[in-house]
């Protein structure tokens, strides 16, 4: 499972021309979810989301998480992050996991997302072509893999 954070001053998604969810201050996170994740990629990630310090102290320091400055969180699936650009020059999706499979693994990782921070999160459409429109605050974008643990 891949994450790409990226802290923002506000983001929103919009589907057919209406806004399905839109968040203030916080993390705007697109996922891609791979055929071999499970619910122990969830829970690194959440871990890992939640606690991450990337938001300024008052001595404008990056040392404050999500959870410090009570933020919100927009969540997106993105299958593309799961792309093999290895050979050619047209990306190469078999390792994204169908929908049989990453439904219930998005749906399980929003509500592990809302049990970490304490609320409500925002999220886009599974499979929908969406908009997403968003203020990147720094930028700071942080990339995660859930199988790459060490990097």
């Amino acid at each position: 499972m891949r994450v790409v954070i990226q802290r923002v001053k506000h983001s929103s998604v919009t589907i057919d021309g209406n806004i399905k969810s839109q968040i203030g201050k916080g993390l705007m996170i697109l996922v891609g979810i791979g055929e071999e994740d499970t619910q122990e990629d969830i829970d690194y990630l959440v871990k890992k989301i939640v606690n991450l310090r990337v938001f300024d102290d008052s001595e404008g320091v990056m040392n404050l998480s999500i959870l410090d400055i009570k933020g919100e969180i927009l969540l997106i699936s993105q299958f593309t992050l799961m792309a093999s650009t290895k050979k050619g020059n047209r990306p190469s999706y078999i390792r994204a996991a169908k929908p049989d499979i990453s439904i219930p693994l998005y749906n399980s990782m929003v509500e592990s997302l809302e049990a970490a921070l304490g609320q409500k999160i925002g999220t886009g459409e599974f499979g929908a072509d969406m908009k997403v429109d968003l203020l990147n605050d720094g930028p700071v974008t942080i990339i995660i893999d859930s199988k790459q643990k060490d990097f």
